[in-house]
């Protein structure tokens, strides 16, 4: 799912005023004439830079660090390069809007920022069923197998984005009928609704996902517990902790995205900009939040953060391996 469009985007409070037309959905039909800057194309991409710094970051660390090529940190790394290429995607589209005023290059942009964010969804899907895969074949998990499998989704994860974003590249977009164009110009109606089933059954798959990983840590936490003969407080306190974790990561995606999704499917290119810019804003703000929720939480990543930040980096040092169930 991406967000991205050119052309004549007057701003939210003009949209209020101004004739059915000019406040429906993003559209193309203007490039080359002088735009008035929009504030919320203004907001998209002070939010794009942010999240394009951040992932910057983590894509950096992990790929000067030769101890982080393990399958978690593989998958951690997609995930971060593609919230990279979104933010840097929503940087592009205010350039090309505003700046540049290319049909063409907003066509690209626009895929980009298809491939993108598609590849952020599948990359943390990839993540959830690596934790799944962690707890539930803990004894198996650290083998040849595990690698094999890594590659095999990253290799699905990006050809399905890259596919999605190379459509409306291709010619499968709304710029020759504008009956046929969605919420987010220039994409189609069927393009978008596409996207949008895609993203849901990624989200069911995800929440089957975390609540057969919630039943493991608490049937895992129960036997420690007997075990170690520890108080039932401290079992109550441990499957707690673990299933506000997940709680709180899968929250936090359903709360980004589920908004936009549903406005996907409910809404048609009529409706104004304003409830597109409405709904879009928070999805972005998941590839925001994603570098804290994986990646700067990791014990080891904090390492490096802090050696970098002391000025003795060393992309040898030791690390704990640790499993993706306790990231």
């Amino acid at each position: 799912l991406a967000w991205g469009g050119g052309g004549r985007l007057r701003s939210w409070v003009e949209a209020g005023t101004a004739s059915n037309d000019s406040s429906s959905s993003l559209n193309l039909d203007s490039v080359g004439q002088p735009l008035a800057l929009n504030p919320w194309d203004v907001v998209l991409c002070i939010s794009g830079t942010i999240i394009s710094c951040e992932n910057a970051i983590v894509v950096a660390i992990l790929f000067y660090t030769p101890a982080f090529r393990t399958p978690m940190f593989l998958l951690i790394g997609s995930l971060a390069t593609a919230d990279f290429l979104a933010g840097l995607g929503l940087i592009f589209h205010f350039a090309f809007v505003y700046c540049i005023q290319s049909q063409a290059l907003n066509l690209i942009t626009v895929g980009l920022l298809v491939t993108s964010f598609t590849a952020s969804v599948g990359s943390l899907l990839a993540i959830t069923i690596d934790r799944y895969l962690s707890l539930y074949n803990a004894l198996t998990y650290y083998s040849e197998r595990t690698v094999t499998r890594t590659y095999i989704m990253l290799i699905l994860t990006w050809g399905f984005s890259i596919c999605f974003g190379l459509l409306p590249v291709m010619g499968w977009n709304c710029l020759k009928d504008i009956s046929t164009c969605s919420i987010v110009k220039p994409l189609t109606k069927n393009n978008l609704i596409i996207l949008s089933i895609s993203f849901f059954m990624v989200f069911a798959v995800m929440l089957q996902l975390y609540i057969q990983i919630c039943k493991i840590v608490c049937r895992h936490a129960h036997q420690i517990a007997v075990q170690r003969h520890f108080l039932a407080t401290s079992h109550y306190v441990t499957t707690r902790k673990g299933i506000s974790t997940l709680a709180v990561i899968l929250g936090t995606f359903a709360s980004c995205w589920l908004p936009f999704a549903i406005y996907c499917l409910l809404g048609d290119y009529t409706y104004p900009a304003l409830y597109t810019y409405m709904t879009i804003l928070p999805a972005t703000y998941n590839s925001m939040i994603n570098p804290v929720i994986y990646a700067f939480r990791n014990q080891e990543i904090q390492k490096v953060l802090w050696t970098v930040c002391c000025g003795c980096f060393s992309s040898t040092m030791p690390f704990r391996s640790r499993s993706p169930s306790d990231v």
